[in-house]
């Protein structure tokens, strides 16, 4: 083995690190340059190498036994990464990634190929800083290498990766890749045609170094063949537009460097003149958002710069000695949180706006753009011709009659779905909500989703990462779906199927709505499936499902599940659980409807009439069984009867919540005489302690009726005047009720110290 290999550590997204990498490059001009990075692109580097505006991504999506998994591999300007590709092919090398791809199970939960080793080797890390008196691990990386330019940079570099990584063992993930990238490295060196260069992270390069020495042979490694999932799509990798706000680590980016638009400027144009400029862009960020900003506070703020820079042993004012100056000019309130630079991660509640502001003028909004003619998943160009065809290649609000216009709104709710931006849903239908289905119209407010006839940047993004779905609209669409399916309702689920348009319901879709249907555990969630396919079945003419055979079994199904759960529903007396009342109306309108379901109906009013008498079952729920047995013709004990058996004051209200919430136009008047006489019979505690039940009973009613019971009341007593009147209290009924049992105590007091005597 003659050709030699030098091996560069690099921290990524690190200006430093891509300029030494550059140096290397261009002083030994490598016959190899051997890059970390997706293996089975490299059929693609002459495209990513294109004349793209930066930042972008590697995007590769899969779909593994958790669902579909998504990887990007970020790069902008000063990544090393990319500086390595770019001036390896300015000095004719041959270029090559040779990491595992996203597909493999080494790189699976990690959806940043570059969020490598800082969470392993954090505690060497903490304790380098402390050694130094410097605060943070990305203060002290601007110490060591961004702002202090050492001739001596890649000893510097090996040294300090090699001591963060020590004598501790990679996991069997990094070794994996490890000993795959090795694999590589050896090929290049048997082939023998000169000097070779592998770019790596820091915590890859010493596990490289040692497995040099077990030699290979020059053919490539194969690159693991990517999966094809139940649709027939392949695993896929494509470049996408990516942006400073995704790269920077103050939003959730798990690697590399935060801040990225100041790292730019230190890229572009040396750490002076980016700590000056950062200075203007906060002020000016500041100054659009309304905050004040004067010229004394820029004066100041450099001074401090300066004054920190000197107190810390720099040349150079570094990022932390910008930040620190600005917050202690600026922010004139005490802090609740610490300053989002003093830690690693994600803003934190409570952050103070100025701060906030600090932090977004440091990253930036520069966005990605891909260069004309890269390769584009084959969703991309279905979805621009199903715009333009649907003419929704435009700005604004948009009225669809879905009587005429469905297969516009299918195209919408598709994009909707998918997380396309720029389709926004603003009024229509509810579907499980709205069972007379009065509303037959959809707006949406359509944001001119393609420019110039091409899709507007984060409409492509999105484009590109649902690609792996699908190669349209409606199959992606509708494969989106199937995913969420364990992670959503599965109502939600059944409504976006019917309003994308499979209105077929079959196949996989069909089948794994039906095995989560045989698995909720929930009574509400399942009442609500059921609600939703049962109008859905009966109401759903403009969407196609109306009558729908695999909607039918679909509801038979479910309508199964429910009365299997509900009999399980154990509990003494408590509040009425309306969700849990709206399961059981669902399933008394499903037994209605199917009367073809002659065992249905059986199993249904065995198991109501179970519940209707088991006083180990809460009472809103005994007395929903026994209204589904009203409803249904089937009850063979007197409400009336059953009502004097549930008169206690913690029992009545939450029994006849669910016997109206089931029965109220068969029972009300029925029980209204009985119910009378209960409550007269109550003290003022006691009706004190019914009232609420009593009030989220009466709820169910119709406002009209109420009225209508309360002039019948009325009259009985001899009162004159309007019932609709009679329920317009100006106070509170709960309050007015304490309020009488007050005096009603205060009375007996009076009473029994002989100083009042009732009339």
């Amino acid at each position: 083995m003659s050709s030699p290999v030098t091996y560069v550590g690099v921290r990524h997204h690190s200006p430093a690190c891509a300029r030494y990498v550059q140096q290397v490059i261009r002083a030994l001009r490598p016959a190899w340059v051997l890059v970390e990075g997706p293996s089975d692109v490299n059929d693609q580097i002459d495209g990513l190498l294109a004349d793209h505006q930066l930042p972008i991504a590697v995007f590769s999506s899969f779909t593994s036994d958790d669902g579909v998994v998504r990887s990007w591999a970020p790069l902008c300007e000063y990544s090393p990464e990319w500086v390595a590709l770019r001036t390896g092919r300015q000095v004719r090398a041959q270029l090559r990634f040779i990491d595992l791809p996203a597909w493999h199970r080494a790189l699976h939960g990690r959806e940043n190929r570059y969020s490598d080793a800082d969470t392993r080797y954090a505690r060497a890390l903490d304790t380098l800083s402390r050694e130094l008196s410097i605060d943070t691990p990305d203060a002290l990386w601007d110490h060591l290498f961004e702002i202090a330019e050492p001739h001596d940079l890649g000893q510097r570099l090996d040294t300090y990766f090699d001591l963060l990584r020590g004598d501790a063992e990679a996991d069997e993930h990094d070794t994996a890749r490890e000993e795959y990238m090795a694999q590589w490295v050896a090929a290049a060196v048997a082939r023998d045609d000169g000097p070779v260069v592998v770019v790596t992270g820091g915590f890859h390069r010493a596990a490289l170094v040692r497995l040099a020495g077990q030699g290979g042979e020059a053919c490539w490694p194969t690159v693991p063949p990517a999966p094809t999932d139940v649709h027939g799509n392949r695993a896929t990798s494509y470049l996408v537009p990516y942006s400073f706000r995704r790269l920077d680590a103050f939003t959730g980016y798990q690697s590399g460097m935060p801040s990225p638009a100041y790292y730019q400027d230190v890229w572009d144009v040396g750490a002076q003149v980016a700590a000056d400029r950062l200075v203007e862009r906060v002020a000016s960020r500041l100054r659009g958002a309304r905050q004040q900003v004067s010229t004394a506070n820029l004066v100041a703020a450099r001074t401090t710069t300066a004054g920190l820079a000197m107190l810390r042993g720099h040349q150079v004012p570094t990022r932390g000695d910008v930040l620190d100056a600005l917050a202690s000019t600026l922010v004139t309130e005490a802090l609740d949180v610490p300053l989002p630079w003093a830690s690693r991660g994600t803003l934190r509640a409570g952050t103070d706006p100025v701060v906030v502001e600090m932090v977004a003028a440091l990253s930036g909004d520069r966005v990605g753009r891909l260069a004309p003619g890269t390769t584009l998943p084959a969703l991309v160009g279905a979805a621009v011709g199903a715009w333009r065809d649907q003419g929704l290649d435009t700005v604004g609000p948009v009225k669809l009659e879905l009587r005429c216009d469905i297969a516009r709104s299918r195209v919408c709710h598709q994009a909707r779905v998918l997380g396309v931006p720029r389709f926004t849903w603003c009024s229509g239908p509810l579907l499980g909500s709205d069972p007379s289905a009065e509303t037959l119209d959809e707006v949406w407010d359509v944001d001119g989703p393609l420019v110039g006839g091409e899709p507007a940047q984060d409409v492509l993004v999105a484009l590109i990462e649902a690609g792996t779905y699908g190669h349209d609209l409606l199959a992606a669409a509708t494969a989106a779906l199937e995913e969420r399916l364990g992670q959503t309702a599965p109502a939600t689920v059944l409504v976006d199927a019917v309003l994308i348009g499979a209105q077929s319901l079959t196949g996989s879709l069909l089948t794994r709505l039906g095995a989560c249907v045989g698995h909720l555990t929930n009574v509400a969630e399942t009442g609500q499936m059921l609600a939703v396919a049962l109008m859905l079945w009966r109401y759903g003419d403009q969407y196609g499902v109306r009558d729908s055979a695999a909607l039918e079994a679909l509801v038979d199904q479910t309508a199964g599940r429910l009365v299997w759960l509900v009999e399980g529903v154990r509990g003494g007396p408590g509040p009425a659980d309306p969700q849990r009342l709206a399961a059981v109306v669902a399933l008394r309108d499903a037994t209605r409807l199917r009367t073809a379901n002659a065992p249905l109906r059986a199993e249904v009013v065995a198991s109501m009439g179970r519940l209707a008498n088991d006083r180990a079952v809460p009472p809103d729920l005994r007395g929903a069984g026994l209204g589904v047995l009203v409803s249904l013709g089937e009850h063979s004990t007197d409400p009336v009867t059953t009502l004097r058996a549930m008169a206690g004051p913690t029992t009545a209200g939450d029994w006849l919540a669910g016997l109206f919430a089931v029965a109220r136009d068969d029972v009300a008047d029925l029980l209204l005489d009985e119910l009378d006489h209960v409550l007269a019979g109550y003290d003022p505690h006691q009706f004190l302690t019914a009232l609420p039940a009593l009030r989220g009973a009466f709820a169910y009613l119709p406002p009209r009726e109420r009225a209508r019971i309360a002039e019948q009341l009325m009259a009985v007593r001899g009162l004159v005047g309007s019932g609709r009147a009679f329920l317009r209290l100006h106070t509170d009924p709960a309050q007015a009720a304490a309020g009488a049992e007050l005096e009603e105590r205060v009375g007996r007091v009076l009473v029994d110290a002989g100083l009042w005597e009732p009339r």
